[in-house]
């Protein structure tokens, strides 16, 4: 009997040991961190992740979305070239040395501003796109509010400001970076890029210089895509790093770590840690054939797709082949009909409880029936039962 529990025991260890492994608790050094999962947003680590601190260049997050939400609009195009300012030339702190009156496309100021975080790239860009520096960072407040930061105010485009009024918070660099990457993931073909050359050419003629990334994770941790780095002697040293690993995409952020080795150290954990503990469930279903009865409309059915893609993210280990879908769809809806609009659900369940839902909408316009449409449609069916009786 002895031996018998003695067994057990051991058995129960060896169990037990893997379990404790996964979820064990991440030790780092920089007092504000946070490590999300792309597709969803959802946390996977956070440590003082709600906590006010100074940003430094990882503000260019917001400035690049800004920048590629233009170019979505297409008031803005990659080639356009921009005229550097004098007050863009003016800007210390990291820089690619443009010159006052130096033109360089909108592609290349990108990749200055995200490959060697150029302040003076920066500065050239917000004026093109908004006036004046002050006028570009209204519109940077104006669309944190909108993505919900609410611990986030900005005070300039770059991040060169230690102001107090200029802050930010992990959990907010999360939000405008995960923004950043889903709508444009283009941006990681720029910011991946460890090394490239630029020409600059002013009067004095052309020259070139090379861009080297500030984010060391590209060349030191698989599957890291880069994104931002910072530093100042108020903000210490930041870091939103972005890496992809069998189809799972995370984000680390890192704020306030005390020297540029801790800031790599630190996100290189925390992504560890995420790729170690993540499984991704994707709904890769997404032909539809069932339909919802029209009143009123040109046609008396519309089809159904999904609104989006689902997505459910597990770090507890479950098994991901047992969810299930049900759809939950109108019984009648009335036209006109708007493609786009809801008409149902797709609920999803795992080991019998919900685990989340998308939106099922309309896959068409159905237009409301004119007197002449219901002279048709009568027409149609006399004419069908006309044949059917000959």
């Amino acid at each position: 009997m002895r031996r018998w529990i003695a067994w057990i025991l051991v058995w129960m260890m060896i169990c037990l040991v893997p379990v404790r492994a996964v979820h064990a608790e991440l030790t780092l050094s920089s007092p504000s961190t946070i490590l999300i999962e792309a597709s969803t947003g959802q946390v996977v680590y956070e440590q003082n992740a709600d906590e006010i601190r100074s940003p430094a260049s990882i503000t260019k997050i917001m400035t690049l979305l800004l920048i590629y939400e233009a170019l979505e609009k297409g008031s803005l195009h990659l080639e356009d070239m921009v005229t550097v300012s004098a007050h863009a030339k003016s800007m210390g702190g990291s820089q690619v040395f443009l010159e006052e009156g130096e033109q360089q496309n909108v592609e290349t100021m990108i990749k200055c501003i995200v490959i060697a975080s150029g302040n003076d790239a920066s500065v050239a860009m917000a004026e093109h796109l908004a006036g004046s520096e002050q006028e570009f960072v209204d519109r940077m407040n104006q669309r944190a509010g909108e993505l919900g930061m609410k611990n986030t105010h900005f005070i300039d485009c770059c991040g060169l400001s230690d102001s107090k009024d200029h802050y930010t918070t992990a959990s907010d660099v999360a939000v405008m970076s995960r923004m950043l990457i889903t709508a444009h993931p283009q941006i990681l073909t720029y910011s991946s890029i460890w090394m490239e050359d630029i020409v600059h050419v002013t009067k004095k003629g052309s020259s070139p210089f090379t861009l080297s990334n500030t984010n060391k994770l590209i060349r030191s941790y698989e599957g890291c895509l880069g994104l931002k780095t910072g530093s100042t002697s108020v903000a210490k040293y930041c870091v939103s790093a972005v890496a992809m690993r069998n189809d799972i995409t995370l984000i680390a952020v890192v704020m306030g770590a005390p020297d540029h080795k801790v800031r790599f150290a630190d996100a290189a954990s925390m992504l560890n840690y995420g790729f170690g503990t993540c499984r991704l469930y994707k709904d890769e279903n997404q032909k539809l054939t069932e339909q919802v009865q029209v009143s009123g409309g040109v046609t008396h059915q519309v089809g159904v797709q999904m609104q989006e893609q689902f997505h459910f993210l597990d770090t507890s280990g479950k098994d991901l082949s047992k969810i299930q879908r049900k759809l939950e769809l109108e019984d009648q809806i009335k036209a006109p009909v708007k493609k786009g609009t809801k008409i149902g659900e797709a609920v999803y369940t795992l080991d019998g409880g919900k685990i989340g839902s998308a939106a099922l909408v309309a896959s068409e316009n159905i237009k409301k029936a004119g007197f002449l449409d219901c002279i048709g449609m009568v027409w149609k069916k006399l004419l069908f039962s006309n044949a059917s009786q000959i």
